[in-house]
């Protein structure tokens, strides 16, 4: 967030430097940062600021945290290892698996061919035993002892003879061709049965190598998406609890330079004479857009009045819930309200001031907030408080005085603008 940015005149600007007994040009940044991180990682401040004890101990903590990621990199690198051996493995489990997935189309194709050459050589063998059965039955339908000394004795002369011993020889040839037939058909078939059985091994034998290649493939692209997610689950863990240890310290250290930054703001205005009891315009702007609705602004204010009523302690650098510093009542209020990171940010009084529209004390509403400056200055802006109505405020006074419910006027350096989220 840049003041300039919010309309703040640049002869103002020179307030902040000026003031480097208040607060050192670093302590002002770091309060400007504090824009952007301090509304994501609120922390209840228990002690009046987070001291430099708390620090230490965060610091302590994300060191240890860094030692645990060293350390844990052994494993990183073993799982990282294990890794590309599963991932070698899974290209061989892959070319074994092509390889089989082509043997078993092979086999497939020599079995259907033996297939169908068997089904020829059986249709063969049918072919010649039908042969062969015609010549039984013409056989049985001449006789039994239809030979050649038959053909002799019965026949009626000699061109009888002659056509019995002729028909003689024409069923001999005819037999001996049909016989022969029928063998070589039969070895035919056999050897095709064979081939074709033998081609059907093979191709149940293809198809388990393939589902064992398959299944080994499987199982190593499972253990190879395990892998990685184990990977991936210990470098989130390390990484989230690195960040959160780191989260505690930043935002510690923060919160500590904001209740530093405005402790010192308001020590200084409690010991400023001659402030006045409201300061002249000068031109200040800030943004040009509001973030809320009437509806959140009345939550926000039935909140600080809950927080005042219940008599909660006055506590820098506290956000509740049992203890407020002026802008952290602020703050606690408009999340209650329904802002969040990050367009709702723990920031100081200045800062609020800046980060919310401009609205004349005369057209305040309830929600407005209402700020104090001990010279009038956006720089020396040293308290934020809640507007109620008729001039009333919802405030976290300070140490002594604590949470109350106040006229806005009782307290000497009132800027001449509110200020709506």
């Amino acid at each position: 967030m840049r003041i300039v940015g919010h309309g703040v005149k640049k002869n103002d600007l020179g307030d902040f430097a000026h003031y480097s007994h208040v607060v050192s040009r670093r302590t002002l940044a770091l309060a400007l940062c504090a824009a952007l991180f301090l509304g994501s990682s609120p922390a209840v401040a228990k002690l009046r600021k987070p001291t430099l004890v708390e620090i230490a101990a965060a610091k302590a903590a994300e060191t240890a945290k860094s030692v645990a990621a060293v350390a844990a990199k052994a494993k990183l690198d073993a799982a990282q290892s294990r890794l590309r051996v599963l991932a070698a493995q899974a290209v061989q489990a892959k070319i074994a698996y092509n390889k089989s997935a082509a043997e078993l189309g092979t086999a497939t194709q020599i079995a259907r061919q033996k297939a169908a050459v068997a089904v020829l050589a059986a249709s063969a063998v049918t072919q010649a035993h039908n042969g062969i059965g015609r010549i039984a039955v013409g056989a049985y339908k001449m006789g039994g002892g239809f030979t050649n000394f038959d053909a002799i004795l019965h026949s009626d002369g000699p061109q009888d003879l002659v056509d019995r011993l002729s028909q003689l020889d024409v069923i001999s040839t005819s037999n001996a061709t049909l016989l022969h037939q029928f063998q070589s058909a039969n070895t035919k078939a056999k050897n095709a049965k064979s081939a074709a059985d033998s081609a059907r091994v093979a191709q149940a034998q293809a198809t388990n190598k393939v589902a064992v290649a398959k299944t080994a493939a499987d199982a190593i692209k499972t253990s190879q998406q395990q892998e990685v997610n184990s990977l991936m689950a210990l470098q989130n863990e390390l990484m989230a609890e690195l960040s959160k240890a780191r989260d505690v310290r930043v935002t510690l250290e923060q919160q500590r330079q904001l209740a530093i930054l405005e402790e010192q703001r308001a020590k200084i205005a409690a010991n400023t004479p001659g402030q006045a009891k409201i300061w002249g315009d000068r031109g200040y702007t800030g943004r040009q857009t509001v973030r809320t609705s009437a509806d959140q602004r009345t939550i926000a204010v039935n909140f600080a009045k809950q927080q005042v009523l219940a008599g909660l302690p006055y506590v820098w650098g506290a956000q509740g819930p049992n203890s407020y510093d002026c802008s952290g009542l602020v703050y606690a209020a408009y999340k209650a309200a329904g802002l969040a990171s990050p367009s709702w940010s723990r920031l100081n009084a200045a800062l609020y001031f800046v980060a919310t529209k401009r609205v004349p004390l005369s057209d305040l509403e309830p929600g407005d907030l209402v700020f104090y400056s001990y010279n009038g200055t956006v720089s020396s802006i040293h308290h934020v408080s809640i507007y109620a109505g008729n001039n009333m405020v919802w405030e976290a006074r300070g140490t002594k005085a604590g949470l109350k419910f106040s006229n806005m006027y009782n307290t000497d350096g009132l800027m001449p603008y509110g200020g709506r989220v």
